[in-house]
């Protein structure tokens, strides 16, 4: 056997490596750094996810804004309410904008004087008692009773129609949102498809879908058919469809939904960078109806 300048016998792995090998050594070097770069990447983007929190994301018209969960339910409700109600999105766009600058579209339990809700609205002014007001389907009936008094108010300036509603000492702060507000209203009146996502933790509690079927009825005022940890809705159009898509995403921190699926199209719910958007389907057989829409449950 081959020995060293010292006597000692000399091991296999310990002798002079050919051309052809150190090529090999020095590429799986770089495969194994190329590895372990692309896993450090993914573990560190996926840290980052998870270090920015919960947040839902609307996009139209070559806008994006950002909400958290919260605030992207609440505008939900708000949008779906025009909807049922048959009021065009700018109905909406006004509604989102004026709860932007009067709570940031949270349901707060405080404000100027006896003001409360999404809207601040006052129950020694005749918008209803303090537990009303603090339902939210309820206050955005009231506002929308008072909106759609306003004559012209479709062709109005979205401040100056808020400002009608609200009669505020700052009524000329409403414009500042409607940019935020017009995109969500697009999106979420199914106007504009695709348009939202939720980066989202895994649901805390699992899904009652009878309840999720009550809200949706409560909302849209359409029936939903309750399954096995499943609502399904069938829509009259493709905007209704995506609306209650789109509600069904926005919602889902309240409902507790990990999928939503839509013709060829579906929501997943996770922390990923993924859930900001729609997946497609890739088999075209097993694409769903465009007017029906599935709510998955945890």
């Amino acid at each position: 056997m081959p020995r060293t300048p010292r006597g000692a016998l000399t091991l296999a792995e310990e002798g002079p490596r050919s051309p052809a090998r150190r090529r090999l050594g020095v590429l799986m070097t770089l495969v194994l750094v190329g590895v372990l770069g692309t896993a450090g990447y993914l573990g560190i983007r996926h840290l980052t996810r998870l270090a920015a929190g919960e947040s839902c994301r609307v996009t139209a018209s070559g806008s994006t804004f950002e909400w958290a969960p919260d605030q992207a339910s609440n505008a939900a409700a708000i949008t779906a309410i025009s909807v049922k109600r048959g009021l065009p999105p700018r109905a909406a766009t006004i509604a989102i904008a004026t709860a932007m600058q009067e709570s940031k579209v949270r349901n707060v339990k405080f404000g100027d004087r006896d003001s409360l809700g999404l809207f601040q609205q006052r129950p020694s002014q005749g918008w209803g008692t303090a537990e009303q007001i603090l339902n939210p389907e309820y206050s955005t009936n009231k506002f929308y009773d008072a909106l759609v008094k306003v004559k012209g108010y479709t062709d109005m300036d979205i401040a100056e129609a808020a400002q009608e509603v609200q009669r505020s000492a700052a009524g000329e702060a409403y414009a500042q949102h409607e940019p935020q507000a017009r995109v969500t209203a697009s999106v979420l009146s199914g106007q504009t498809a695709s348009g939202i996502g939720c980066t989202l933790e895994d649901a805390k509690t699992s899904g009652d879908a009878k309840a999720v079927a009550a809200l949706v009825k409560k909302d849209f005022g359409v029936s939903g058919e309750v399954g096995d940890r499943t609502v399904t809705v069938v829509a009259e159009s493709k905007d209704g469809a995506w609306a209650v898509a789109s509600w069904a995403v926005a919602r889902a921190t309240d409902t507790s939904a990990v999928r939503v699926e839509i013709g060829n199209q579906r929501w997943d719910r996770s922390m990923d960078e993924s859930s900001y958007g729609w997946q497609g389907v890739e088999d075209a057989a097993s694409a769903g109806d465009p007017l029906t829409v599935t709510i998955h449950l945890a």
